[in-house]
């Protein structure tokens, strides 16, 4: 996990097996609800692999970047785009951002 003020970057949220070696996501979401409830937006950057946003309370966006690759401009303009307008909102707000190993984005 990869933190600064405002920015979270970290592996994919799991569950069953892989939340043995993955962030599980219901610790995750506890975590995200306990330290800023209200005031995060998850990015999903995978486009592998998707989750149940209600963990999340439906603030989760996802852009499909296949791993290990360059997104398209389109693709990081439109997720610039999204994180400006969140951050913009609430001086509180923070984004929790990931890919499917935490390193790749």
């Amino acid at each position: 996990v990869f933190s600064t003020d405002r920015v979270i970057a970290m592996s994919f949220p799991s569950s069953g097996k892989q939340s043995f070696y993955r962030n599980p996501i219901k610790e995750v979401a506890r975590f995200l609800d306990t330290k800023h409830a209200d005031h995060y937006k998850v990015y999903n950057l995978c486009s592998e692999k998707g989750y149940d946003p209600k963990y999340f309370h439906y603030r989760v966006e996802r852009i499909f970047i296949d791993d290990h690759n360059v997104p398209a401009l389109q693709d990081m303009l439109k997720f610039t785009a999204s994180v400006r307008e969140w951050m913009s909102q609430d001086e509180k707000n923070i984004i929790a951002i990931h890919c499917k190993g935490g390193k790749g984005k």
